[in-house]
């Protein structure tokens, strides 16, 4: 076995996987002073707008960061839905404003594709003096009371007192550390996601054209630019090989399903999505720790999994300071036992309402206070005990509301 630690580690931390958690958590770390390598398989940053709703929990957490004011300005409203039916249009707002008791500057969703947020938090991590190693692919990863090892595909070894692994479901640094990932993944359920400008649709609406026969077909205006986010399921035990995927294979099937008056044309992204629903057993194996899409993974309904993660992120990234300053280090078990309630739960809505997006029922399709994840709270959990002092509205691990500071 290699020795992770025989001299003294290079690193503080090692993140590996460089979306917008890898990203946020390196962030968080190397603003705090902390040596930091982040690690990441591809070349370059993420270039598919997928997840593209930032909630206001997030929201805040990007303002501590530094970054909430770029993402406004990067980002825009969501618009309202837009259901066709035949000649008719039934609109509404999926989306609820935080109500003005949350206590929060940022009350709406934002829209903000995944490529933008990747792009804001990578400029503010290189401002950090932190470089992403793009390319570099983890092998193989150990550990042993001081430290751990990381070898990458070209042979190279780096060493960190940490490793986090914030590299996706099919996770290098989970599977290193033996944590079972638990759950399903409907290989029949299965969606074509599609980057890509529109001749003839307009922007005022998210476009949805329900058909029969698992043929429905989504259309996302996307902030910046003339790009719509497209969705297009596939119909139950319909192949679908690389042929499909092609740009002009992709457009005749976009007019095909709605129409010859609609044009799909500069296609700069594509995928094929089947929902995942898991969680991780564990968040930490001693010296290896789980973030974002490693620990959990969500049907996209909701807006929560990138949400959900950048603010794993958030609650790891104190942690992992204090104890390289000298705090106990069970303070990292903390992690584990305020962040996977919260994406447990998390799980249970999104799946509930990818279920609504899947039937195309208006009334499940409605997004609110759950999903602003502003209620969510570690009142109960390992550093928030039930019987510490509270106040009469606030409890020992709920969020703070924001709130003015009168001037003296």
């Amino acid at each position: 076995m290699d020795q992770a630690a025989t001299t003294k580690a290079d690193n503080d931390v090692i993140v590996v996987g460089a979306g917008p958690v890898g990203l946020a958590l390196t962030l968080d770390l190397a603003r705090r002073g902390l040596a930091v390598r982040l690690l990441e398989r591809g070349q370059g940053t993420f270039e598919g707008s997928r997840a593209k709703g930032v909630q206001p929990r997030t929201l805040e957490v990007l303002d501590d960061l530094g970054l909430a004011a770029a993402a406004l300005a990067a980002g825009g409203d969501y618009p309202p839905m837009g259901l066709h039916l035949g000649p008719c249009t039934k609109t509404w707002r999926m989306h609820a404003a935080a109500p003005d008791g949350a206590g929060t500057p940022y009350g709406d969703i934002l829209l903000l594709p995944q490529y933008a947020t990747a792009a804001l938090l990578h400029t503010a991590v290189e401002q950090q003096g932190v470089r992403v190693d793009f390319g570099a692919r983890a092998v193989a990863i150990t550990q042993d009371d001081d430290g751990c090892a990381v070898r990458l595909d070209d042979g190279r070894r780096l060493t960190a007192r940490y490793v986090v692994g914030a590299d996706g479901g099919s996770s290098t640094v989970r599977k290193a550390a033996g944590i079972a990932f638990e759950g399903t993944t409907d290989e029949a359920d299965r969606m074509l996601l599609v980057d890509a400008a529109v001749d003839g649709l307009s922007r005022d609406h998210w476009h949805i054209w329900p058909r029969a026969g698992g043929r429905s077909v989504a259309a996302c205006p996307l902030p910046g630019g003339d790009r719509f986010q497209v969705m297009i399921k596939v119909r139950p035990g319909e192949a679908v090989h690389a042929r499909d995927l092609t740009d002009s294979a992709l457009a005749a099937l976009f007019r095909r399903r709605v129409g010859r008056s609609l044009t799909l044309r500069d296609i700069s992204w594509s995928s094929v999505f089947r929902p995942n629903i898991r969680l991780a057993e564990r968040y930490r194996d001693r010296r290896l720790l789980l973030c974002g899409d490693a620990a959990h993974v969500h049907p996209p309904a909701g807006a929560q999994g990138l949400n959900t993660g950048v603010q794993d992120a958030h609650n790891l990234g104190w942690k992992l300071h204090q104890v390289l300053a000298g705090a106990d280090d069970t303070l990292l078990d903390s992690y584990e036992g305020e962040r996977r309630p919260v994406a447990a739960q998390v799980l249970g809505r999104s799946t509930e309402l990818y279920e609504g997006l899947r039937r195309t029922r208006p009334g499940k399709l409605t997004r609110g206070q759950d999903e602003h994840q502003l209620t969510i709270s570690y009142f109960g959990g390992p550093l928030a005990p039930t019987d510490a002092p509270r106040t009469a509205t606030l409890r020992p691990g709920d969020r703070a509301p924001d709130a003015p500071l009168p001037h003296p």
